[in-house]
């Protein structure tokens, strides 16, 4: 029996819509998923190694196989988990956040770039608290050094399932595209629907439903 987790996105927490809804869907199905805590070692410094080390501390306890489910920077965890960790046979990811670095720098402009640098952190919309919060460079300093080696695309070998909407602004379906184009192991779903993918939410588990049957792990009931 594999063990199934949860992987929240970015200013996110294991309380969110999705995750709430896999819990759900998996509990239907007489499934355990864990929703991790990835706000480590805290949001404020917040870094990327650390979230991969969590999910490695939930693997060690798992036992010969593990499903990743994740959404957004938690998707782009579990791809990254994926490529380093055999116990890992699947994974199912919502609009991976590839090239985090290149994007944000892309959208809060250079002078903002080089003032978070130089300043040490960033204001950020906190979904989790519903709050204003901030998160230092390091974050996404980590994060660039990681795109320019190994590179910005995880090689995945285990199967992988991404959904990704079509109007998504803040990780462009493209990305997605691009890295499953070459990659007969990864099936990508388009949907019409933006970033944080609610509306898609009962295609999202009807998909999931359908991956792991195609795949031989056994999702429960029908």
């Amino acid at each position: 029996m594999a063990r199934w987790i949860y992987l929240h996105g970015f200013a996110s927490s294991p309380a969110s819509a999705k995750a709430r809804a896999f819990q759900a869907w998996g509990a239907a199905r007489g499934l355990a998923i864990d929703a991790l805590d990835l706000r480590v070692p805290s949001f404020e410094h917040l870094r990327f190694s650390a979230m991969k080390s969590r999910v490695r501390e939930a693997i060690d306890g798992a036992g010969d196989r593990v499903v990743l489910i994740g959404s957004s920077l938690g998707g782009l965890t579990a791809c990254r988990v994926a490529e380093e960790e055999p116990r890992v046979s699947a994974v199912f990811a919502m609009a991976p956040a590839f090239r985090l670095a290149d994007r944000w720098r892309a959208r809060i402009g250079d002078a903002a770039w080089e003032s978070w640098r130089r300043d040490g952190f960033l204001e950020v919309d906190d979904y989790a608290t519903k709050q204003k919060g901030r998160v230092d460079f390091g974050f996404v300093d980590e994060l660039r050094d990681l795109d320019e080696r190994p590179g910005p695309w995880p090689d995945v070998r285990v199967p992988v399932c991404v959904v990704h909407g079509t109007r998504d602004d803040v990780v462009p379906v493209d990305l997605s595209r691009a890295w499953a184009a070459d990659r007969p192991n990864v099936a990508l779903i388009e949907v019409d629907d933006t970033h944080e993918l609610t509306a898609s939410i009962p295609r999202i588990l009807l998909e999931a439903q359908g991956f792991f049957a195609r795949i031989g792990i056994d999702a429960g009931g029908s």
